[in-house]
């Protein structure tokens, strides 16, 4: 993947007491595997493709990556009815439903699928479970671009769940017939709880051996919980509508400390950090690298020496590309 274009510092938030204040940034943070894979399908696709070339939906939910992208000659748009007859499209990381596959396919569009792999593994979860017979249960939030294409995979028989309340209302054919999945960017701790409450509500439902919230989920929220026992305070660089920046801020505040979702150093208001001599920093699986050293950057005056990476696991998974960017 190009290295991202570099980026001017950004004025630090004022101090409110006079100590050097640190930063201490989680491990692993930042882009995963999807992200990265779905980031260079469409620069390759923007080098290999004649122009103009669409993109379904935000690549991946980071408006930095995003507006990188754009200048680079990215189309974005949210409909299919948006792109013209014949055009190349690729389809984000969150996944479609078969109905935009179709779609798709009815138009003679060309398409380039850049859905996370781990996404596509659910949705051969639901196909699956379907074809045999089983009604399934999706956990995950509502409105979610991931969750639409995951409920879209089958004619019917989903249902959404995010809480064991909503466990409690669920209304199926057959008890002994039921199976669940998971939306990947999840809290693990409050999906263990859902899960727990299906299980006691349905003893005979099929699940996936390990749930589907992904390993680079996992170890981010287990990062940030590392990260929130060192600091006073922790900021979260994602955005907003990022399922997965939310559960770490939600992570942090669960272990009692403060914590704040930017996207930018710009965002920081200085009241946060009054009396804070520690800031913990992550970023979200959309997030890269850039955006951490600017914040890093903005909170140390530039002194490097007052930023501590902390110990992680080292993530060496990588998704291949798809067959279409190798003509």
């Amino acid at each position: 993947m190009k290295a991202p274009q570099a980026m001017q510092a950004q004025a630090a938030p004022a101090r409110s007491d006079a100590a050097p204040r640190r930063v201490v940034l989680a491990n692993p943070r930042g882009f995963c595997a999807g992200v990265e894979r779905a980031v260079e399908v469409v620069e390759r696709a923007l080098a290999l493709f004649p122009p103009p070339v669409y993109v379904r939906h935000e690549i991946v939910h980071n408006r930095y990556v995003v507006d990188r992208l754009r200048n680079q000659g990215a189309v974005f748009v949210e409909e299919l009815i948006q792109v013209p007859d014949g055009a190349t499209v690729i389809f984000s990381a969150h996944g479609v439903s078969r109905a935009v596959v179709d779609a798709a396919k009815a138009r003679g569009l060309s398409v380039i699928d850049a859905t996370c792999p781990l996404v596509t593994k659910v949705h051969l979860e639901v196909r699956r479970h379907h074809a045999a017979g089983r009604e399934v249960v999706l956990i995950g939030h509502a409105g979610h671009p991931e969750v639409l294409g995951t409920m879209g995979q089958v004619d019917g028989g989903v249902h959404l769940v995010a809480t064991p309340a909503d466990v409690a209302r669920l209304d199926v054919r057959d008890p002994r017939k039921v199976a669940f999945v998971t939306q990947t960017t999840l809290s693990v701790d409050d999906t263990a709880g859902v899960v727990a409450a299906l299980r006691a509500r349905f003893p005979a439902i099929v699940g996936p051996p390990n749930e589907d919230i992904c390993y680079a989920t996992q170890n981010r929220q287990e990062a940030v919980k590392r990260l929130a026992d060192r600091c006073d305070v922790v900021l979260v660089i994602g955005a907003p509508n990022s399922s997965n920046s939310n559960r770490l801020a939600e992570v942090a505040r669960a272990r009692g400390r403060p914590a704040h979702l930017i996207e930018r150093a710009a965002d920081i208001d200085p009241a946060w950090l009054a009396g804070r001599a520690v800031v913990g920093v992550t970023a979200g699986a959309s997030a890269p690298e850039v955006l951490v050293d600017e914040v890093a950057a903005a909170l140390t005056d530039g002194d490097r020496a007052r930023v501590e990476p902390l110990d992680g696991p080292r993530e060496q998974v990588v998704f291949s590309l798809p067959v279409e960017l190798f003509p």
